[in-house]
């Protein structure tokens, strides 16, 4: 049997010629330090931190910086990187010529070229039970799908069925093949058929209880599966894929949400409050994986050059009209502080979120049970819906205000809207917003919306303004790097 080398493979990504490959990716894994030929080698694989620990860039780190739902104190914004202030700003290219291959693509493709190694590979490696490799298999797929939904909600257009099958999409890599060159975009409508087939084939492959949270598990691929159908406006496919997903987490055990009534409460586990960092929260523990269907998590701290955080939060603020979206009652507001780093505070009394160092990318329970809400308001089940964001509500808050208000629970419009900013409540700050800006920007519902961002110079006692150009923006433009590397291929406008 042909000896494969992992060491030699594991940085490599068939979208990277080679000599860019042996600069840049190569040292994730030291060349030859690890075969692959066993069962148990392949399911190794599928443990490496690369696949879900973005420590130093990657993740959503440019989606934080984008979302409509933040602000920025000049005074520490400015102090970081131009990609930050791009990112921003909205502006056409947030990265230049000059920058290289961005960490999140970098790290995304890599891992990419992995999975389609143990697809192709697992089944002929030796030792294991065919149980074991049809399962290894699996999670491997459902990995890919996951990559390729961040990659088409990045540098793809938001799916609309009336256009899907010419918009320019991403493509469609399948092979750990690094003699492949010069790779043109699939269409946005092949690639969620991709995505699709994935899970579906990996679903029942997949056990009910992954061997820990940062592996795929068959809640974790029929939640994913949900929200793309959910993002291709298919709520009828969407709803019965969560719940099962809602079933198999409670048949496992795990994830549990955190009840901050409790954790919160005097002698709670995330206190005492620090004043500059906030509470003991899993926002500041980047190995707690209790509220994580699937677990994957970004370094959401401040800018800083010297740990090679390229797009940190520094001078992130809330911007207010999402905060006015808080109740006083919402033990999520004690993430946030009204004071700087410094212990300063911030001008007219906007808030940071201090309680988050490290942010959750992969899927959390709060999605699983906020999007299953959406989809059965969407599908006129109120009550169903209600009984969703409510299970969400009752464990962030006291139980008197955990209740959906009767005028908003009665009305399916009010309910919708209701639940899509429980989704803001939930995730602000954290990059989540970026994918419901892109889906709502083509949802009639929400015709009309305009994504505004405003930076805030306390020390001139001004503001300043940036709007969106839409839709073009809600698109990123594919790097330069990537660009370059595959000649023809067209970019974003």
């Amino acid at each position: 049997m042909r000896t494969k080398y992992i060491g030699s493979i594991l940085g490599i990504i068939s979208l990277i010629s080679l000599s860019a490959c042996k600069k840049d990716f190569l040292n994730i894994v030291p060349l030859g330090s690890q075969v692959a030929s066993t069962t148990n080698d392949y399911d190794q694989l599928m443990n490496d931190p690369s696949l879900y620990y973005f420590n130093a860039g990657g993740g959503w780190q440019e989606l934080v910086l984008m979302g409509d739902e933040v602000g920025a104190d000049a005074t520490y914004f400015n102090q970081g990187s131009a990609q930050m202030i791009n990112a921003f700003q909205w502006k056409d290219d947030i990265f230049l010529p000059t920058d290289g291959m961005p960490v999140d693509c970098r790290l995304q493709l890599s891992s990419l070229y992995q999975c389609n190694k143990v697809i192709a590979e697992v089944a002929s490696s030796t030792g294991g039970t065919d149980l074991l490799k049809a399962q290894v298999k699996a999670e491997a797929m459902a990995t890919r799908a996951w990559i390729n939904f961040e990659f088409i909600n990045f540098y793809a257009k938001p799916y609309l069925a009336s256009t899907a099958a010419t918009d320019p999409g991403w493509p469609i890599i399948d092979q750990a093949n690094v003699s492949i060159s010069n790779y043109q975009r699939a269409s946005v409508q092949a690639v969620y058929d991709f995505m699709i087939k994935d899970l579906t084939s990996a679903i029942a492959d997949l056990p009910v209880k992954a061997k820990i949270l940062t592996r795929m598990s068959r809640p974790a691929a029929e939640g994913l599966l949900g929200k793309i159908y959910m993002f291709m406006g298919r709520y009828n496919d969407a709803v019965p894929l969560f719940n099962a997903a809602l079933a198999d987490v409670k048949a496992a055990g795990v994830p549990v949400l955190y009840d901050y009534n409790t954790t919160l409460a005097p002698g709670g586990p995330f206190l005492p409050i620090d004043p500059s960092y906030g509470p003991k929260s899993p926002g500041q523990i980047y190995t707690d994986i209790t509220e994580s269907v699937v677990s994957k998590i970004f370094n959401n701290g401040p800018y800083s050059p010297f740990s090679s955080n390229p797009l940190g939060s520094s001078g992130l603020v809330l911007a207010p009209w999402a905060a006015a979206l808080y109740t006083p009652a919402d033990l999520r507001l004690k993430l946030y502080s009204d004071k700087n780093l410094d212990g300063s505070a911030i001008g007219g009394g906007r808030l940071r979120k201090y309680g988050v160092q490290w942010s959750r990318c992969g899927l959390q329970l709060a999605d699983l049970y906020l999007l299953s809400a959406e989809c059965k308001a969407r599908l006129n089940d109120l009550d169903g819906a209600k009984k969703d964001v409510e299970s969400l509500r009752m464990r962030r808050m006291p139980m008197p205000d955990a209740a959906v208000p009767v005028n908003i629970a009665s009305s399916q419009t009010a309910l919708i809207k209701f639940v899509i900013e429980e989704r803001i409540r939930e995730f602000a700050m954290e990059g989540a917003r970026w994918f419901d800006m892109r889906r709502l920007s083509v949802d009639p519902l929400f015709a009309g919306t305009a994504f505004k961002h405003v930076l805030y110079d306390n020390d001139a006692g001004n503001t300043t303004t940036y709007t969106m150009n839409q839709p073009n923006r809600l698109t990123l433009r594919i790097p330069p790097a990537v660009i370059g590397l595959n000649p023809g291929m067209a970019n974003n406008q």
